[in-house]
């Protein structure tokens, strides 16, 4: 740390850092990317902010899947670990990983269901 720094290191240096996947419509296509504002680049991707990119060509607009990391660094390689991944095992992370998503909807649904 510098000596005019008090408590912990500034929150750019623990920035949360975001490894995505983005379909299409069809669900035919996928595109892995990273970011440090999952927001604003969903929007960009569904907005084709630059016109002759891969997700514009293929409108590739669909969140499917997203993990938080909280170094770059980290996002990095994962990104670069996904986008080895045959499109087969990107599947699976995918279909597992909104399953659990759609179980916990199911089980908070269930219990407002229980007060109703």
């Amino acid at each position: 740390q510098c000596a005019h720094w008090r408590g912990n290191l500034p929150d750019i240096m623990s920035m949360n850092y975001y490894v995505y996947i983005l379909s299409n419509q069809n669900k035919n296509v996928i595109y892995t990317g990273v970011t440090n504002d999952l927001v604003r680049r969903v929007y960009e991707h569904k907005n084709h902010a630059d016109k002759n990119s891969f997700t514009a060509k293929y409108k590739t607009t669909k969140l499917v899947y997203f993990e938080e990391a909280t170094y770059g660094r980290a996002a990095l390689e994962r990104e670069k670990q996904l986008k080895s991944w045959s499109r087969e095992k990107k599947a699976d992370l995918i279909w597992e990983t909104n399953l659990c998503i759609f179980i916990i909807i199911e089980i908070i649904l269930s219990i407002f269901d229980e007060y109703s």
